[in-house]
């Protein structure tokens, strides 16, 4: 049994969706805008037409009254041209108001994977259900609707000029009145069809919403391949950390003496007079402070047993680090005895502490990052 897609859509899931066609969207409210446009633009600009009209049939008549070949090709260019300018006119309104309406549903996009071929679009059940499923009852209700407003709207029109045709109205007045009816018909028709294209665009929302929700499963994946498989990443971080110790675990020959306390823990450090202070090279904590005793070991790195100390190098300090300034005094007296046998020849082994004191001064312990969770 699919499980139920209850989850709203990520932005990933909204983007990918996009790139599928999946956008509300409806063509009726492109071209009802142009019809009210259309409407509204049709009162400002009938007068003007009927003069220019008025003016090209009068310099008609007069080249018919002497007709030559030139009167005829200025008529004609005159008509051309008039002709071109309207459809540019009408052709720019209608194309600046559909890409209005197109980005007013969702703005600009380009549905690269809807143009891709797909063998699940030539499914017969899939086609079938496409027929005679929710979407096609949907557009049949609506093809309903708008031709019964629209004919009921061109009707109750029509009834109202009909009394003036081959009456005692006279033309002029009846063409004023029928120009009057006309251009209200088309503002109420457009506006009813822009109400019929909201409606549209609703349903539209709904569908596309519901089709693009994700189920719990499918927001978990999401989220792991964008942010990693915590399995995956922790492999990774397992194989640095082991790539980590094994620099660590091969600097430790070159230390100068191991701190031990004694078995727990074990901060290697070593001295260079030119670099500045004693640096730690290696530190760590049951199993790998055992392993950095035995590579110390065998090395001839010599081992110090200074439990305060020891304790103190590891909370706060990190490999690489310097040591604190507060541990400078108690460094020094190790690693002078350390020195001083190296003078003698003598290397490696196991000793205690050379410190008389065991007190130490507080130093701040290190931070250590918290493992990211899952």
């Amino acid at each position: 049994m699919s499980e139920e897609k209850t989850e709203a859509p990520t932005a990933k899931k909204k983007k990918d969706s996009r790139k599928e066609g999946q956008v509300p969207r409806t063509q009726e409210l492109g071209g009802w805008s142009t019809m009210l446009i259309f409407a509204l633009l049709l009162d400002l600009a009938a007068s003007r037409e009927l003069t220019s009209l008025q003016e090209f049939m009068g310099g008609a008549l007069r080249a018919a009254q002497n007709p030559t070949p030139a009167a005829a090709i200025e008529v004609l260019g005159q008509g051309l041209t008039h002709a071109a300018l309207v459809t540019v006119v009408l052709g720019s309104v209608i194309m600046v108001v559909g890409v209005a309406a197109s980005l007013a549903q969702g703005g600009f996009y380009i549905a690269s994977k809807a143009v891709k071929p797909k063998w699940s679009k030539l499914n017969l059940i899939q086609g079938a259900k496409r027929i005679f499923g929710p979407q096609a009852l949907w557009e049949g209700t609506k093809t309903l609707v708008k031709a019964s407003v629209v004919a009921l709207l061109c009707y109750s029109a029509i009834k109202a000029v009909v009394p003036l045709i081959g009456g005692f109205v006279p033309l002029g007045a009846t063409l004023e009145i029928a120009h009057e009816r006309i251009s209200s018909l088309l503002r109420v028709v457009a506006l009813a069809g822009l109400v019929m294209a909201g409606a549209d665009y609703a349903f539209q929302r709904r569908k596309v919403g519901k089709q693009i929700k994700m189920t719990k499963q499918e927001v978990k994946q999401e989220h792991k391949n964008s942010e990693g498989d915590p399995l995956v990443k922790s492999a990774i971080r397992s194989r640095q950390l082991a790539a980590a110790r094994n620099r660590m675990m091969a600097d430790v020959p070159q230390a100068d003496v191991v701190l031990v306390n004694p078995t727990h823990v074990a901060v290697a450090l070593r001295y260079d007079p030119a670099a500045g202070a004693p640096r730690v090279v290696a530190k760590g904590a049951g199993a790998i402070a055992q392993r950095i005793r035995e590579v110390g070991a065998e090395a001839d790195v010599p081992l110090v047993r200074d439990v305060p100390l020891a304790r103190a190098l590891y909370t706060s300090c990190t490999v690489g680090q310097e040591i604190p300034a507060e541990l400078f005094a108690a460094v020094a007296q190790v690693l002078a005895f350390v020195i001083g046998r190296r003078t003698h020849g003598q290397r490696g082994g196991t000793h205690d502490t050379p410190r008389k004191s065991v007190e130490l001064p507080a130093v701040p312990r290190v931070r250590r990052r918290r493992r990211a969770t899952a």
